[in-house]
């Protein structure tokens, strides 16, 4: 799979998903997760992991964790959606299969959040 055609790349895109979309949270991540009309249909995903999370080498592999468990649930997301993943501290210590629970339940209840917004403004 082309990864790149699946990236947030600006500021400009990482802010739009976070202030016109919704959000979703659990314990060790955040999803924003916002429908961009200008865009094509291929979903695209967008990574936030602070220093408040460890140093470079700790915060690349859990950006790497991320973008695997992204790209297993593509599929699952709205098309034509941009999604931002935001890293919460203690992320760095999670199971793999218990950060992709959180993350796979914080994509679905984002989803379902814009689904709803969506009903409400036709």
């Amino acid at each position: 799979m082309n990864w790149s055609s699946h990236r947030l790349r600006t500021g400009d895109e990482f802010r739009a998903v976070t202030r016109g979309g919704v959000r979703s949270a659990r314990s060790h991540v955040v999803v924003h997760l916002s429908l961009l009309s200008q865009e094509g249909d291929a979903p695209r995903v967008g990574f936030v992991v602070s220093k408040k999370i460890g140093n470079a080498v700790v915060r690349n592999r859990v950006t790497r964790r991320l973008r695997e468990i992204a790209r297993a649930h593509l599929d699952r997301m709205p098309p034509g959606s941009a999604a931002v993943m935001r890293a919460l501290p203690g992320i760095e210590q999670q199971p793999f299969a218990a950060l992709e629970a959180d993350v796979v339940a914080a994509l679905g209840s984002a989803a379902r959040k814009l689904e709803r917004r969506r009903e409400a403004a036709r």
